[in-house]
C-alpha cells in the first residue's frame, strides 16, 4: 500500500494510501479515527478497484497545523481539490460518520461530484444521538485553545480513547479494533499543535441537526447508496429512511450484525455491498 500526499493550494497536505487497480473508490473514515478504519475490507476491494484511503485533515498523517481555518467551507475546498487531483471525475466516494458529513458538505458546496455516492452510518440531517457526550466533547475540544490546556488535554486522550474503547465500537467485539484506536491516537499525547487545531475545528463544526441537507438530497443526480449498520446506537436508521424518500436515485441497505466499525464486524459483507453498488 503506497503512501502519497496531496498538496492543497493553501499548503495543507492530505496523506492517503492507495492499492489495487481499476475504477477509483475513495473511503472517508469517521472522526477521530484514520484510514485504518477500512483495513479489514481493503483486500477484498482492491481486487476490483483502485482503493484510495485518505487520512482526513486533523487525522493520521495529514495536516494539523493551527494556521488553517478548519471551517466547513475549508474542508469542502480541500476535499474538492483532493477529488479532482487524485480521484478524477469517474470516482465512487464513500464516507462514514464525520467523513460522510464532510462529504455531504462538499456536495452542498459544489466542490465534488462523484459518479456514485455511498453514505454509511452517520447522523445525516437528524439530531445527533448521545447529545450529552457530544456536548462534553465539544467543550473539551474548545478548551484546548486555552494556553497551557492544549498539551494537558492531549495527554487526557490516553484515558478516554483506550484500545478497549475501540473493541467496544465493534458489535462483534473484534479484538483487532484495539489496534485501530492505538494507531489513531498514537501521536496525540503531548501534541499541543494538534489540540489547538481541533479547538479551531470545534468552534465551527455543525454540532446540531443539519436540516439544510433536506434540500440537498433531491438535488443529488448521482446514484446514492445508504449503507447502514443495524447495531450502531449512535446512528439510528430513521434519518436514512427519511433521506431515502427524498433521493432521486437512492437505495438503502442494512448490514446485519454490524456496529460502528462495520469493516471490523463484517469486512466481506461491506466489500460485497460496495462492489455491487460501485462496480
Amino acid at each position: 500500500m503506497r503512501l502519497r500526499l496531496y498538496h492543497h493550494p493553501d499548503g495543507a497536505r492530505v496523506a492517503y494510501r492507495e492499492v489495487g487497480a481499476g475504477p477509483p473508490l475513495a473511503l472517508l473514515h469517521s472522526g477521530l479515527l484514520s484510514h485504518m478504519e477500512w483495513e479489514p475490507a481493503v483486500k477484498q476491494l482492491s481486487d476490483r478497484f483502485r482503493v484510495v484511503l485518505p487520512d482526513l485533515p486533523l487525522h493520521g498523517d495529514s495536516e494539523f497545523r493551527p494556521r488553517h481555518p478548519y471551517t466547513p467551507h475549508w474542508f469542502a475546498e480541500v476535499l474538492g481539490g483532493f477529488a479532482a487531483e487524485v480521484l478524477g471525475p469517474q470516482a465512487c466516494v464513500a464516507g462514514h460518520g464525520a467523513g460522510a458529513e464532510l462529504l455531504l458538505g462538499a456536495l452542498a458546496a459544489g466542490t465534488m461530484a462523484p459518479r456514485r455516492l455511498v453514505l454509511m452510518s452517520n447522523r445525516l440531517h437528524g439530531e445527533p444521538a448521545r447529545q450529552r457526550e457530544r456536548t462534553a466533547l465539544r467543550w473539551v475540544l474548545r478548551a484546548a485553545a486555552v494556553p497551557g490546556l492544549d498539551g494537558a488535554l492531549s495527554y487526557g486522550t490516553r484515558a478516554v480513547f483506550t484500545p478497549r474503547r475501540g473493541v467496544a465500537l465493534s458489535a462483534r467485539a473484534n479484538p483487532t479494533a484495539a489496534d485501530l484506536m492505538r494507531h489513531a491516537f498514537a501521536d496525540v499525547p503531548g501534541n499541543a499543535s494538534l489540540a489547538r487545531s481541533w479547538a479551531k475545528c470545534a468552534r465551527t463544526w455543525r454540532w446540531g441537526a443539519r436540516t439544510d441537507l433536506l434540500d440537498l438530497y433531491p438535488r443529488l443526480k448521482m446514484p446514492v447508496l445508504l449503507l447502514w449498520a443495524d447495531e450502531d446506537p449512535m446512528h439510528p436508521i430513521g434519518p436514512a429512511e427519511e433521506a431515502l424518500r427524498l433521493l432521486g436515485d437512492g437505495q438503502l441497505r442494512v448490514l446485519g450484525g454490524t456496529g460502528f466499525l462495520m469493516a471490523y464486524d463484517d469486512p466481506v459483507g461491506l466489500a460485497r455491498e460496495l462492489a455491487a453498488f460501485c462496480g
